[in-house]
């Protein structure tokens, strides 16, 4: 089998010919556990596969430290040379686990919370074609990446969910990615929901109706 550069849980479907996926990148503080039993209401035909930061952080793991010389944690953005890592990081993982686990390269999706969300939406930028579609929720388009305006974004299918009560990261910054995305030719969804940092039954709800649909 092909080495995976990150750690991570791979969540087979029953269907043993299924070869759709989602990666799912979780929130600062956490780790690869953390967003299955959400990753669980996705459709039963997807492998999952849960990848781990690389940094341990207070009991879980983060993809990089924050930047906060641009006024606190609402401006913060992610330490250049650690985000850099994970953003490789990841892109070696996912190329690996699609050649591990037997996947269809042009159906992978990312599925982001956080940290993973800003980290799942500068990958979109950067290599829009790996990946089928995207979900970030409560996440921010990162400085060193908003006026990324790539070739085959055009069309490419994006849920940016964000919380109107959410004091880790308003949703002012997930609707200006949004807005971005949306700007340079995404098929963008936004939606925002009545909470905090975390995600509700509704947006979940709304995130399963939006996988599905690109899995039709």
């Amino acid at each position: 089998m092909t080495e995976i550069p990150l750690e991570h849980v791979h969540v087979a479907p029953d269907d043993a010919d299924a070869a759709s996926a989602v990666f799912v990148l979780h929130g600062r503080g956490a780790d690869e556990e953390d967003l299955l039993p959400v990753a669980e209401s996705l459709p039963d035909d997807l492998h999952v596969i849960s990848l781990r930061a690389p940094d341990p952080l207070q009991g879980g793991y983060t993809w990089y430290e924050l930047d906060l010389s641009g006024g606190g944690l609402h401006e913060s953005q992610p330490h250049a040379a650690e985000f850099r890592r994970s953003l490789d990081l990841v892109a070696e993982s996912v190329a690996a686990a699609t050649d591990a686990y037997g996947l269809d390269a042009e159906r992978v999706g990312l599925f982001g919370f956080s940290q993973g969300a800003i980290t799942s939406l500068a990958l979109l930028l950067e290599n829009p074609a790996t990946y089928d579609w995207v979900v970030g929720l409560h996440g921010y388009l990162p400085d060193s990446h908003a006026d990324l305006a790539p070739d085959g974004i055009e069309g490419k299918p994006v849920f940016v969910g964000a919380g109107t009560g959410d004091r880790v990261i308003p949703d002012s910054r997930s609707e200006a990615a949004a807005d971005r995305l949306a700007e340079v030719g995404a098929d963008v969804t936004y939606e925002t929901y009545a909470t905090g940092h975390g995600i509700g039954r509704e947006e979940l709800a709304d995130v399963v109706a939006f996988v599905e649909a690109r899995l039709e």
